[in-house]
């Protein structure tokens, strides 16, 4: 206990899934946290549930001002920030490449990949005046395998990877370092996509090595304590699968797209 006492940190999408489990995690390890989530309703309750080291801050985390008025909020209300956690996803609809639309794709892209590279652009100079950050950046083995019908998912995601390693290799000297976690967890839109396609449930299990899909707060949250850490002070630019193996040899499991 205690790994993040004195540390400031923003989990974006925290009112729900991985993201509620992360900022939880960081809390129990004496962290301070924003949870930035755009339903007020959620977002409340997993702040009043945290606890007084707890902030609710309403965010769009596909709008470059709203990310950046989240990290000013954050250095107002608690003085300073040393970690960010980009978490957050909304949207999105599974469906063929060629029948993407343009609004679903520039949505995707604006919550997968740039919100969260303005709010990294947004934090760096706050991190870089104190010589230590940690930026934990939430992406996806559907982009890593290209799983099908998740276009835009797949495309954020992966665009949001390499940003991460240029940022990591940019910001080093800075005292920063910048990962990114690819999951595996009955998260929030992992139910709605078991929800669309029933016929993926039991393959979703039988295809991951370990013979399940990972919980949000005992599989994925530590892995990210570990990130926004002391202990990571010589890790940067790498993608950690938390997946129970299933990026070994991809994906066997597709759901059924129409025509």
């Amino acid at each position: 206990m205690g790994q993040l006492n004195g540390r400031v940190a923003i989990v974006t999408g925290a009112g729900l899934g991985i993201g509620r489990a992360i900022a939880q995690r960081y809390v129990e390890e004496g962290a301070k946290v924003v949870v930035a989530e755009l339903k007020p309703e959620p977002g409340k309750l997993a702040a009043d549930e945290l606890g007084e080291d707890a902030l609710f801050i309403q965010t769009d985390a596909g709008d470059k001002a709203s990310v950046e008025n989240m990290v000013e909020a954050t250095v107002d209300h608690f003085g300073t920030l040393d970690i960010l956690v980009n978490n957050a996803w909304g949207g999105g609809r599974i469906g063929r490449v060629e029948k993407k639309t343009v609004e679903l794709m520039n949505h995707g892209l604006g919550v997968g990949f740039l919100g969260p590279f303005w709010a990294m652009v947004a934090a760096h100079p706050i991190m870089q005046a104190k010589r230590w950050g940690r930026i934990v950046n939430v992406c996806s083995l559907n982009g890593v395998n290209a799983h099908m019908g998740t276009t835009e998912y797949n495309a954020s995601k992966e665009a949001l990877r390499a940003a991460t390693r240029t940022a990591a290799r940019e910001w080093a000297g800075d005292g920063i370092t910048a990962n990114v976690i690819c999951p595996a967890a009955k998260s929030n839109s992992f139910a709605q996509t078991m929800a669309q396609h029933p016929e993926l449930i039991s393959a979703a299990d039988s295809a991951n090595p370990m013979g399940r899909i990972g919980d949000c707060y005992e599989d994925i949250a530590p892995v990210a304590l570990f990130l926004a850490s002391e202990d990571c002070r010589y890790l940067t630019g790498n993608t950690l699968f938390v997946d129970g193996g299933s990026h070994i040899n991809g994906s066997s499991w597709a759901p059924n797209l129409d025509d």
